[in-house]
């Protein structure tokens, strides 16, 4: 044998064979050498089921926020909560997980006799916690339906009638629906109210605590909201049993990625000014205090070349969901909304919030605020006040906890551009009505009005044509 044919031999022999006595490595069996199972991260560490999990991390969500992490093993543990974090700090989900865990085991619900409630004030709110929801609870067998007003109650009460484990409902239809006995609140084992405080501001009050009536006394009850303050005390004491309560910021505007920003604008420069913002690059949620104000800054701004969308309480339930799914596919580029907008509507990208009229008090203003820089992303604030409409405003920001920079501009002026994006509307393609004359001197003098007295309205200083009390009112759908 060569010393080559060796050198192969000794080599295959070094390898194992089949044939081998089967030799165990004792370090291989050895307990205290075997890695342990790497801790529960995430979601999973807060106790919900992997078919959640795994349905949150398919969409890019892995790490739950502050108000999630705190809020969701109290509710899984059956207890009574309330929880309040600042507005896009996730609550839908903070309440809308657990819930969906605890209903996954509990069986199919009978006809007419939903499981889990939930109480929103707007039809978008409603329409937008089903859609967070409802690929959640396709994961977990779990059924959702909304009931709000706006749409034919044929497909609501169908769906009641096969059964559905959770109902997302306005309080004015759902008390529809018990009236026509399509709906029975006896086997509701959770109830959530979202975004209570609004209810009670738009004059709900009643109706919820006649529906909170309705559900048995051992229910669980969970209550989210941007802000807890006293209008919502009645119900907490009457039907909340030791509530947790878990508060992950302060009710002010403290979001670090929020600018906040005051532009002094001239009354006759303000339509000019408004027209230059909404043609600027990004996505943005313009805020009129009326239904009236609204539509009328929406047809001039389309008259000036910017794809615009309006919403507002008096439209139809399609057009407003037409409008709104026009505007977070971004077919229309400007939101020009009432309140109906300020709470609740999730749209993704949203760089910039304008106030084209102040809102009336803090609150309003942190909720039409908290439109955009949701989520760690960043966003600025704009509020277009008048010379007579300063010293409310900055009062007003004060008690929101805002402290905005404050410029004075005018229509074409250089430091509106560098603040906003603005963009100077194309020339000759913008029709203002004479009331809304940018600078131009009308055909015959202004003329004061005794609105300009009170209030921030949109064309309020200058007469305009009288129009239907109704159509004028403040939003409150």
């Amino acid at each position: 044998m060569t010393l080559a044919d060796s050198t192969l031999l000794d080599a295959a022999r070094s390898f194992p064979s089949a044939l081998d006595p089967a030799t165990t490595d004792p370090a291989a069996t050895d307990p205290a050498t075997i890695d342990p199972a790497p801790p529960a991260s995430g979601f999973a560490a807060l106790g919900l089921p992997q078919a959640l999990v795994r349905t949150l991390s398919a969409t890019g969500i892995t790490q739950p926020f502050p108000i999630q992490a705190v809020t969701i093993p109290d509710v899984l543990a059956g207890r009574d909560v309330l929880g309040r974090g600042q507005t896009g700090s996730g609550k839908t989900l903070a309440f809308g997980l657990p819930l969906l865990a605890r209903l996954a085991t509990g069986g199919r619900p009978l006809p007419r006799r939903p499981k889990a409630l939930v109480l929103v004030p707007t039809r978008e709110l409603a329409m937008q916690v089903n859609d967070a929801l409802a690929p959640l609870g396709k994961a977990v067998r779990v059924s959702l339906q909304t009931a709000v007003g706006g749409v034919p109650y044929g497909r609501q009460i169908e769906a009641l009638r096969r059964g559905v484990h959770v109902l997302v409902a306005t309080p004015g239809r759902l008390g529809d629906l018990l009236r026509r006995g399509a709906c029975v609140l006896d086997d509701i084992a959770v109830t959530v109210l979202d975004e209570a405080d609004q209810m009670a501001d738009l004059g709900f009050l009643p109706d919820v605590t006649e529906l909170l009536a309705k559900t048995p006394a051992t229910a669980q009850r969970l209550l989210f909201s941007a802000t807890l303050d006293r209008d919502v005390d009645a119900l907490v004491t009457r039907f909340l049993t030791e509530p947790v309560t878990h508060s992950t910021e302060p009710a002010l505007a403290s979001v670090s990625t929020m600018e906040h920003v005051v532009l002094l604008v001239p009354p006759l420069d303000k339509p000019a000014v408004t027209a230059s913002i909404a043609n600027r690059h990004g996505r943005t949620i313009m805020f009129v205090r009326t239904q009236a104000g609204v539509d009328r800054l929406a047809d001039e701004l389309t008259a000036a070349g910017v794809r615009v969308g309006a919403l507002h309480g008096g439209k139809a339930q399609r057009v407003r969901t037409r409008t709104l799914a026009e505007f977070r596919e971004g077919r229309t580029g400007v939101l020009v909304a009432t309140d109906v907008a300020a709470r609740g509507i999730h749209v993704d990208d949203v760089s910039m919030v304008v106030h084209v009229d102040p809102p009336r008090d803090a609150k309003d203003y942190l909720h039409r605020a908290g439109r955009t820089a949701r989520a760690g992303e960043s966003g600025t604030v704009v509020t277009l006040v008048l010379p007579r409409q300063r010293r409310t405003t900055l009062a007003m920001l004060a008690r929101a906890g805002v402290e905005p920079s404050e410029t004075r501009v005018r229509a074409g002026d250089g430091r509106l551009y560098d603040l906003t994006g603005a963009r100077t509307v194309t020339s000759g393609t913008w029709r203002p009505s004479r009331a809304h004359s940018s600078g131009s001197a009308p055909t015959r003098p202004a003329r004061i009005s005794r609105s300009s007295k009170t209030g921030a309205g949109f064309t309020r200083g200058v007469s305009r044509p009288r129009r239907a009390r109704s159509h004028t009112s403040a939003d409150t759908s």
